[in-house]
């Protein structure tokens, strides 16, 4: 069905509008004075959705002008002879701009021109032939814009070479060796031009060689995509400017580019951790990219992948290791198991990487390390997986090659009890390491780095595990210095029983008998019979060898189970992963086999992987959805990788057939190669067994010496015999495996065992396919890493590599598809509902469509900003931040509004709340006004007459004082006058004054004891002074009165009773403190008698040692005083003393030590210990009196009689001990003064000592 327009459809709809808006701008002429159009693709027209999509149905084309528009007689032509005339169209479009391209002599990808230059033509490639010139156009519609553009290209040319002459301009001129050297155009003649280079020189050039250059403003800009003219030599020397600056990482589109700085560079650390994640730093950075790859994990939950290529010794495993550290950072949790993951690369590294001629730590082996993360983001797991281990290292090497690090870390680094019992030497000593004579690394202690290796070894293997590792490779290493000797003439050999023998036998665990015999024999099947073979010398060493490779490889594959096993995710498993693949680069060397052949292999398929996603995929998308685009060509490597995996006729499959034949050699297999081959234009016959590949990065010379033997990995059947009956664990396992794999043996002349049913390149296959598969389900992250130069110093920087590895792995391409292309693309339906809310306008039209053009024109975004595809709208860099910007703005502004709506709704509630809480309030507080009123008018009436009663009881008491004082009077007690008169006044109000207080204490006596009798007396104290001069004949007592008091009675009495048991129970408390008392003297008397004992025996001793020590002196020789040092004692013992002094002071009697030491000699020394025991004895005498004494004081201490002995005992023990141990010393000192008899003397009382004080 055809979309047409109604003719009473008088509205334009927006798309309309913006296909105006593109034929106006393709009609607008550019202003003569600007600078020349920069090679970037044409302007971008916006295509109809196909007419299989229900969209509105007043769109069409006009066939006249080739425009988008509105037919307004709605004419309809059908589908099919639309899309014949489309492809005629193309086809003609295609000849006419190739035709004009060589009519106008454009060189691309130089002044004038702006197409890409095609590297090379490749006939499998899935894109079209030739170089695409022309736009692709549908219904017929042909757009010759490189005709339009180029329409007067020599008047265009000449422009542009006065503009750059006029406004003295750099360009780019090419020099020798392929070098490029700025400068600026001086003048031109014809179609050459003199160039003033910047190093004084004034060369001439064909102006079609001459590149222009970016102003220098453009000078080190962080992504390449800036550059204004995209070159080679431009981008070189952005390249050059940032690393001279250290500024190792740029961006070229999605790919991140990074220069081996060959030294520290300090943009590393938590501080660039920290900025990276909270995007305080946007420069190219492999943070960055890992940031990136952790956030759409969490945000999308889609798996990701950071790809990591480049030539050996580009700094691919640094850059890994960089990558894991930022992911262990962000997303380490509480069990530390980041920690661990980044304790594999020290393991990994000593076991799989290896000096070569490139590279000081170059990775012979491939590792692909997927973390596992929670639904939180936190890390929970990790899982390793590896690939073709180089285990002909193991047993070969090139000169100036070293062998596998762990090796020599063991010989440096071990310790000396590990040293002997696996029996190690020196590296020098061992066959397989000194044959490369390079056995250290300039700049690395192998020593120290195997310290670290058993650091991180003791996190993932448990002790046991780890030395029978370290047995397993001194095995190896004892495997390679055991040597034959040939025994008659046919070169039949036998193994000498040697120390290598031994000792390999022994590491191991097999008899050296065994091993003798299977490393010089080996056993054929016939029938049901077996038929011992002796082995010729290449033979036995090739088996040798052979076992040495398997007892490694198998090694290295054990380990990296076991680390796999504690880094286990188990049921933590969410499927959310980051995958980073570090595999070995692209190697060419001047002898190049079977090891450098898979690893080129390797290489071409990651090539491919980086090429289908940011090339193949990407156009296609394009092309599928109807964007308007030209294609960018770059270089494919199908045909090679067709080359190397077709079958039957590929490499990979011709060499698993010649491996199957037992009489095949490597010549065989090269002129096979030859053979089939040679009609295919990436591989190249050599002479001999070599051959040649034509390799994405280049062309490599290949070696088919040790092909087959490679591929079999042939080991006897009797080693792998002799391996399972071996008593150590390792080795065991590793035959266990081999017989699970393949259980029955071949047939072939040295009765090998196909120990892998499938060839080393077979498997190897599978592996990649493996890996392959696993990185299609993620979203990749590509990280290209660039060697500088070859010498591996820092700050040299080689043009000519750097740039043969930039068109190896297509930087320039990349960024120009990412220049031309469309990075950001959403669905239509996904656009309108993220930014429709953001029209002004309400008579758009729903549609998704329209919603979506609408956006982009309200906000006027330029047309060949975006593309309008059939499912989904492609938008340049930088749009959508724009279009995020102002959706932002906008919800920010919704917010503010929502806001204060919800605030002033949320005051007016709270006023309305507010007025009821204080109406209701009110209310509360009048009721309980009214209840405290009515209480406290109901206590008044209540204790009304009590208040009375207390006035009365005050009154009597008062005048019952003044009755005794006029008792006194009249007793004639106060019968003497005074000689004045106001004395007679006086006296008497002093005695009442008296008799009151005395009363009134009396009263507070009272109320401490009881509190209800205390307030009696206080109201009836204030009763007495109210009506203190009542008479006493007015008082009368009433009967309510006594009832009163008989009961006041009655509840003292009560009260009196508990007063009586509280007694008793006091008293019975104080029965039983006295009772513990009493067992705590009797316990201190005890311990006191125990000491007084221990003290005299002691004592007893230090006389006897006096005793003996003085005859000793007397009769001795008068050189021995000098023989014992007087400061070790002070030194050591007197120290010692006074800092265990229970009391916390320390005698000061050590310079008397010292002159008595210099005096007596020995005698001093005893004397010491003598003056010291009784010192200690007082003081432990004192302390056990005190706590007599302070007990029988004080009763009621808070110190509690256990615990005081019990620190007292401690302290005394310890005294105890420390006294003995210095008279043992004391003994061995004085032992070594005495002669002979002296010595039994002394033997004897100082065994009474010993046992005295034990």
């Amino acid at each position: 069905m055809m979309l047409s327009s109604s003719p009473s459809s008088m509205a334009r709809s927006s798309l309309e509008e913006m296909l105006d808006s593109l034929r106006r701008q393709d009609e607008y002429e550019k202003p003569k004075d600007l600078p020349p159009a920069l090679p970037a693709r044409p302007t971008s027209r916006a295509r109809l959705p196909s007419t299989r999509k229900s969209l509105r149905t007043d769109f069409s084309v006009d066939e006249e002008n080739g425009r988008k528009g509105v037919l307004e007689n709605g004419g309809k032509r059908s589908e099919l002879e639309g899309k014949e005339e489309g492809k005629r169209s193309e086809l003609e479009g295609k000849e006419e701009g190739k035709r004009k391209e060589k009519e106008l002599g454009l060189k691309r990808n130089s002044f004038g021109s702006k197409r890409m230059k095609k590297e090379q033509e490749n006939m499998d490639s899935p894109y079209i032939d030739g170089m695409v010139v022309e736009e692709e156009k549908k219904d017929g519609v042909l757009e010759a814009n490189l005709i339009k553009s180029t329409k007067s290209g020599q008047v265009e040319w000449e422009d542009n070479i006065g503009y750059f002459i006029k406004k003295e301009l750099r360009v780019w001129c090419p020099v020798a060796n392929g070098k490029w050297e700025s400068g600026k155009i001086q003048s031109t003649s014809g179609d050459e031009a003199f160039v003033s280079l910047s190093s004084g020189n004034v060369v001439k050039v064909p102006t079609g060689e001459l590149l222009p250059a970016n102003p220098d403003i453009l000078e080190g800009v962080d992504d390449l995509i800036q550059l204004s003219y995209l070159n080679e030599p431009s981008v070189i020397h952005n390249l050059r400017y940032r690393y001279s600056r250290d500024t190792i990482y740029s961006k070229a589109g999605p790919v991140l580019v990074a220069v081996n700085p060959f030294k520290d560079v300090q943009i590393y650390g938590n501080k660039f951790v920290t900025a990276y994640s909270q995007k305080l730093m946007d420069s190219p950075h492999v943070y960055a990219i890992a940031d990136t790859a952790y956030k759409e994990m969490m945000g999308d939950g889609v798996n990701q992948s950071i790809i990591i290529s480049g030539e050996s010794g580009a700094g691919k495993t640094e850059t890994a290791k960089f990558a894991m550290q930022y992911l262990a950072a962000i997303g380490g949790g509480s069990d530390g198991i980041e920690h661990e993951i980044l304790n594999t690369n020290c393991i990994l590294e000593a076991f799989g990487n290896a000096k070569t001629s490139r590279n000081d730590n170059s990775s012979r082996f491939g590792k692909l390390i997927e973390i596992h993360f929670s639904t939180l983001g936190k890390i929970c797991g990790a899982k390793i997986q590896t690939f073709l281990l180089e285990k002909s290292r193991v047993v070969q090497l090139a000169t100036g090659e070293r062998s596998y690090h762990i090796f020599y870390q063991l010989c440096a680094g071990a310790p000396s009890l590990l040293k002997e019992t696996l029996n190690l030497k020196t590296a020098s000593e061992y066959n397989y390491l000194n044959q490369s004579e390079c056995l250290t690394i300039e700049g690395v202690d192998d020593a120290k780095k195997f310290h670290k290796l058993m650091e991180a070894l003791d996190v993932q293997i448990c002790k046991e595990d780890k030395d029978h590792a370290f047995a397993m490779l001194a095995a190896v290493l004892w495997l390679g210095n055991i040597s034959f000797q040939v025994i008659d003439n046919e070169n039949h050999v036998e193994v000498l029983a040697d120390e290598a023998l031994t000792t390999t036998a022994k590491l191991i665990g097999c008899s050296a008998e065994d091993l003798m015999l299977d490393l010089s024999t080996c056993k054929i099947q016939a029938g049901k019979d077996s038929i011992a073979k002796r082995l010729t010398l290449q033979q036995a060493i090739d088996s040798r060898d052979a076992l040495a490779k398997f007892i490694y490889g198998s090694l290295f594959d054990w380990l990296v189970e076991q680390i796999n096993k504690s880094l286990e995710v188990g049921k933590r498993c969410t499927g959310r992963s980051i995958s980073i693949l570090d595999i070995y680069g692209f190697e060419s060397f001047k002898k190049n086999s079977f090891e450098q052949f898979c690893i080129n292999y390797a290489n071409e398929r990651l090539q491919q992987h980086f090429n289908r996603h940011l090339f193949k995929l990407e156009q296609e998308e394009y092309e599928l959805d109807g964007v308007d685009w030209t294609k960018v060509e770059f270089e494919d490597n199908e045909e090679c990788l067709s080359l190397i995996e077709k079958k039957p006729l590929g490499i990979m499959s011709l060499l698993d057939e010649e491996s199957n034949f037992p009489k095949a050699t490597d010549l065989t297999f090269a002129n096979k190669l030859k053979q089939h081959l040679i009609a295919n234009s990436s591989f190249k016959g050599e002479r001999g067994r070599a051959f040649s590949v034509r390799h994405y990065a280049g062309e490599v010379l290949y070696d088919t010496n040790g092909f087959l033997e490679k591929n079999r990995d042939p080991l006897h059947s009797a080693l792998i015999h002799l391996l399972s009956s071996c008593t150590c664990k390792l080795p065991q396992l590793f035959a266990s495996k081999m017989f699970n794999q393949s259980q029955k043996p071949a047939t072939s002349q040295l009765g090998a065992l196909d120990t892998q049913k499938r060839s080393v390149g077979t498997k190897f296959k599978g592996q990649l396919f493996k890996l392959m598969h696993q990185l299609e389900n993620t979203t990749p992250h590509f990280i290209r890493c660039i060697k500088p130069n070859s010498k591996q110093l820092p700050g040299i920087y080689e043009e000519d590599l750097v740039l043969q590895q930039l068109r190896c792995c297509g930087v320039l391409e990349v960024v120009r598809i990412s220049r031309a292309g469309y990075p950001t693309r959403m669905t239509h339906q996904e656009f309108a509902g993220r930014f429709g809310f953001l029209l002004s306008e309400n008579h758009v039209p729903r549609d998704p469509l329209s919603i979506s053009v609408a956006v982009l024109q309200q906000f006027n975004v330029l047309p060949e900003m975006y593309q309008v595809g059939y499912t989904k709208l492609y938008l340049r860099p930088g749009q959508v931040g724009a279009l995020e910007d102002r959706r932002k703005q906008v919800l920010q502004g919704i917010l503010v509004i929502q806001k204060c709506f919800r605030g002033c709704q949320a005051r007016l509630y709270f006023h309305e709340l507010k007025k009821e809480a204080i109406t209701l309030q009110s209310f509360v507080r009048g009721e309980n006004s009214r209840r405290n009123y009515a209480t406290v008018a109901w206590s008044c009436s209540a204790i009304a007459p009590q208040i009375q009663d207390e006035q009365l009881t005050a009154i009597i008491c008062l005048q019952s004082g003044r009755t005794c004082v006029v008792g006194l009077q009249t007793c004639g007690v106060f019968q003497c006058t005074f000689s004045h008169p106001f004395l007679n006044y006086v006296v008497p109000a002093v005695i009442r004054g008296w008799l009151v207080r005395k009363h009134l204490n009396h009263m507070h006596k009272l109320k401490q004891s009881n509190p209800v009798i205390a307030k009696s007396k206080r109201r009836a104290g204030r009763k007495s002074s109210e009506v203190k001069d009542i008479p006493l004949e007015q008082l009368q007592i009433l009967p309510s009165d006594v009832v009163e008091l008989q009961r006041r009675v009655i509840k003292m009495e009560a009260t009196l009773g508990q007063k009586e048991e509280e007694n008793a129970a006091l008293r019975e408390q104080l029965q039983q403190y006295e009772a513990r008392w009493l067992e705590y003297e009797a316990k201190m008397k005890s311990m006191e008698e125990m000491w007084q004992k221990q003290m005299a025996s002691l004592q007893m001793s230090l006389a006897a040692a006096r005793k003996s020590l003085a005859s000793e002196n007397t009769a001795g020789e008068p050189g021995r005083v000098d023989v014992t040092s007087p400061r070790y004692y002070d030194s050591e013992d007197t120290m010692s003393m006074g800092s265990r002094t229970p009391s916390g002071s320390t005698p000061k009697f050590s310079s008397a030590i010292s002159v008595g030491r210099e005096s007596n000699g020995p005698l001093a020394v005893v004397n010491n210990l003598a003056k010291e025991f009784e010192l200690r004895r007082h003081i432990f005498d004192d302390d056990a009196k005190a706590m007599v004494e302070v007990k029988a004081v004080s009763p009621a201490s808070n110190m509690h009689p256990d615990v005081e002995l019990r620190k007292l005992k401690i302290r005394f023990e310890s005294w105890k001990k420390d006294y003995k141990i210095r008279l043992k010393e004391t003994k061995v000192r004085l032992h070594k003064l005495g002669h002979s008899e002296v010595d039994k003397s002394r033997r004897k009382w100082w065994g009474k000592i010993s046992s005295r004080v034990s």
